[in-house]
């Protein structure tokens, strides 16, 4: 696969992912989840369950464990992994340059919509912890539709909350740049997620930074 060309100016409207793009939750995901899968005998190295963070829980687990364990006991093991990462949501602090970058977005004049897969009472916890709540024009969470990451349904939704037809998307895994390339969505991409460059291009990003300060001088030059 080629490497996909930078795009000529950044679009108005930016849809922008939260977890691991914003606060720095995918490893917090990957232990509960372990610790989810473990209560259940199911042991899973966290080191794999990592590459699928930013997959929503309605996929991870039958990706994982199968669909035979996503349909016996998917429901269950969710309901773990929720209680488990509430045990750990107190650990999650904001990424580097996070609140610099939505408040020189917004100067900018730009529409800023979160564009989570998160459970509503996550994103609600991370828009307080950022303090940007004022900033944003919308947000959406997993409540919003009936499949998550890498299916484009949230990338959707969250474009229809910008209100235009052209808009960016920020993210940190694959499955940020999956998701938006099926609803037509150029990607941009930070490191913070734990994935690689190499893995972000190949799965549709257009360009790569490694922090959210060189992310934020990208999209305002």
């Amino acid at each position: 696969m080629g490497i996909p060309q930078p795009m000529n100016s950044t679009p108005r409207v930016l849809l922008i992912d939260v977890d691991g793009t914003l606060v720095d939750t995918n490893y917090h995901h990957a232990l509960a989840w372990y610790r989810a899968f473990r209560a259940f005998d199911k042991i899973v190295p966290v080191w794999k369950i990592h590459r699928h963070m930013g997959m929503g829980g309605d996929h991870l687990i039958g990706e994982l464990l199968g669909d035979e364990v996503e349909k016996e006991q998917g429901d269950e093991m969710r309901a773990a992994e929720k209680v488990l990462y509430r045990s750990l949501i107190e650990e999650v602090e904001p990424m580097d340059g996070a609140k610099e970058l939505i408040e020189n977005l917004k100067k900018a004049d730009h529409r800023i919509i979160l564009a989570s897969s998160g459970k509503s009472y996550e994103v609600d916890r991370y828009i307080d912890l950022l303090d940007i709540r004022h900033l944003v024009d919308g947000w959406t969470t997993s409540a919003d539709v009936d499949n998550t990451k890498p299916r484009p349904d949230l990338v959707l939704a969250a474009l229809e909350k910008g209100g235009e037809d052209e808009a960016l998307m920020v993210g940190d895994s694959p499955f940020d740049c999956i998701a938006a390339k099926k609803a037509g969505v150029e990607t941009v991409a930070v490191l913070t997620g734990g994935f690689s460059p190499e893995e972000l291009r190949e799965s549709g990003a257009i360009e790569v930074f490694e922090t959210l300060p060189e992310l934020g001088a990208h999209l305002l030059a």
